[in-house]
């Protein structure tokens, strides 16, 4: 349910989503869309989460059919040159872990902004490094359904933070939005609900369009 004045729309259903743009003071109004989010064929991890990102912007833009700024965001691991989403089974979310324990994985989150000043993206890679994990402590975190939903089977923000030695990159954006690039996006369309008097400075860092 939308709130009666929004700030913009988040094209997503993501509770986690909404909960970090509400640190920032943002309001947003949940608008998810519908893709196939399989990866292309030799499709780099950053290409494929910047691109999600895009569609997920512009479909909800389409879809809302409203003059608000929309927010597309995506978030993916790799490893081994291997992207992983969300797990499709329990089998494969051990196996996903088995794979990251004692060694560390990049995490990709990419934001895309549709609204007054066109379309804006930004992407943040952070290196995360996880500690040797026992087998009874792996089958132990995913019978919890904690990672069920979430990319790479885990959740930093969760119970998989004691698996988790050392983080190099942006904490919010391993949970699933980058706030600070975030927050510069939206200012740049308009959107400064933090700032008294809607005075900006220093937003000329992040740049339309992918790079």
């Amino acid at each position: 349910m939308c709130m009666s004045s929004p700030d913009l729309i988040l094209a997503s259903a993501s509770p986690r989503r909404l909960e970090l743009l509400t640190t920032i003071d943002v309001v947003a109004c949940a608008c998810p869309v519908d893709l196939d989010e399989t990866p292309h064929v030799d499709e780099p991890a950053r290409d494929y989460v910047m691109r999600l990102a895009r569609e997920k912007a512009l479909a909800g833009q389409q879809a809302a059919g409203s003059e608000l700024p929309v927010l597309g965001g995506d978030t993916a691991l790799s490893v081994d040159g291997q992207i992983l989403g969300k797990p499709e089974s329990d089998d494969q979310a051990r196996a996903w872990l088995r794979n990251l324990s004692g060694r560390s994985h990049q995490v990709i989150s990419a934001v895309a902004v549709t609204g007054p000043a066109g379309l804006l993206e930004a992407c943040v890679i952070s290196d995360v490094h996880f500690r040797l994990m026992e087998e009874a402590e792996i089958n132990a975190y995913v019978a919890s359904g904690e990672g069920r939903d979430k990319a790479g089977g885990y959740a930093l923000q969760g119970r998989a933070a004691m698996f988790v030695s050392r983080i190099e990159g942006s904490w919010s954006g391993i949970v699933g939005l980058p706030l600070c690039e975030t927050a510069q996006l939206l200012a740049r369309q308009g959107v400064t609900p933090w700032l008294t008097g809607n005075e900006l400075t220093g937003n000329e860092s992040i740049r339309g369009g992918a790079s």
